[in-house]
């Protein structure tokens, strides 16, 4: 009788591993108690790795962009070796240089009901803490597969908007007289980029909506650092020349002749993403219920702190300390936007003041 896990301990040493490698000859039991295991695997590339208990194993497939939420799409699934059972506690860190080397950690377990079970269409449903509802995995060729979400979003999930024209500030002569009632940010003269996340990948737009997300490769890891989470963040890249703003370095970074030219330019003037609101998260907007104070709440939630990106402070009240601020760090001024404000995409709006330094 061939022996399941073959192909799964050819793949491994179990003196360099510590995934659990179980003997080649063992009694397997043909009771099936239907658990299922979904583990983030930060290997070469982000993934999810969705594995099903069935006859002794856990089949496997590797989903890159995790299980779809609705309907719209289906997601491409890799079909993997098969795992022993005890692979559906294991969270790790397997070295570099071992079979899918990197840190893997389990983003839900549960049971799961077989609805159809076929040598190339499996059907089910999932009883897990964060996933739930009806699934289809599809054999397109090969070991490559679809998976497919076969029930409506969970209610009051919309999906993630394909662009977001960002919200514009007016100018004013001064601060606002009602200060208690405005939050501020700097004013960091950087170019306005709108950040969309989802399945651990990331796409950027400016402001005029035009795809930049190969322009600033050393952005890209905000995917896989914010996943599982997706969200669409606003703010703005910013070159800095020390601890100042340089919009002259910024100009260096226009759109590469392609990836290698864009990677140098990286290496030679790297950019900060400076995120300062958050527009959308995981299936419902913020921009039109939620108020500026609670968005700036939920985007802190996030502990965005990357290498090259960040969430700046901002000063609820204060206006005058704030301009202090941006005056002694050089800055044109700050923002001033009402707490209560909504997100009104594309409009310039006196909810939000530009307010110049001097």
């Amino acid at each position: 009788m061939t022996d399941r896990l073959d192909d799964y301990r050819r793949k491994r040493d179990a003196r360099r591993t510590p995934e659990p490698i179980p003997p080649a000859i063992r009694t397997t039991s043909t009771v099936t108690t239907n658990r299922f295991v979904i583990q983030q695997h930060h290997a070469r590339s982000l993934h999810w790795d969705v594995r099903l208990e069935h006859d002794g194993v856990l089949v496997s497939f590797a989903v890159p962009r995790g299980l779809p939420r609705d309907q719209a799409r289906n997601n491409l699934a890799k079909h993997t070796e098969d795992h022993p059972l005890e692979y559906l506690d294991f969270a790790g860190e397997i070295p570099a240089g071992e079979y899918g080397g990197g840190r893997m950690t389990i983003h839900d377990r549960g049971t799961y009901e077989t609805d159809k079970w076929r040598d190339d269409e499996i059907g089910v449903t999932f009883h897990g803490e964060r996933t739930t509802g009806r699934y289809v995995f599809f054999q397109t060729g090969g070991r490559d597969w679809m998976v497919r979400r076969m029930d409506p979003a969970e209610p009051g999930w919309e999906p993630m908007p394909e662009v977001v024209a960002p919200m514009l500030a007016t100018r004013a002569a001064g601060l606002p007289a009602d200060d208690a009632d405005w939050g501020y940010e700097m004013r960091w003269g950087g170019r306005r980029v709108t950040a969309y996340i989802s399945g651990g990948r990331s796409r950027l737009t400016d402001a005029d909506g035009v795809d930049v997300t190969s322009w600033y490769p050393e952005i890209r890891p905000i995917g896989p650092a914010l996943a599982p989470v997706e969200a669409v963040l606003d703010g703005e890249i910013v070159a800095f020349d020390g601890a100042r703003p340089a919009p002259e370095l910024l100009d260096r970074r226009t759109a590469p002749k392609d990836s290698a030219a864009a990677r140098r330019a990286a290496e030679r003037t790297p950019v900060q993403f400076l995120v300062y609101d958050l527009l959308w998260l995981e299936g419902h907007s913020t921009m039109e219920l939620v108020r500026y104070s609670e968005r700036r709440e939920l985007l802190d939630g996030l502990a965005l702190a990357g290498d090259h990106w960040q969430t700046p402070p901002f000063f609820a009240g204060g206006g005058e300390f704030a301009r202090e601020a941006a005056r002694a760090q050089g800055l044109p001024g700050v923002v001033a936007k009402r707490l209560d404000s909504p997100y009104l995409p594309g409009r310039r709006s006196r909810l939000w003041l530009a307010v110049a330094a001097d």
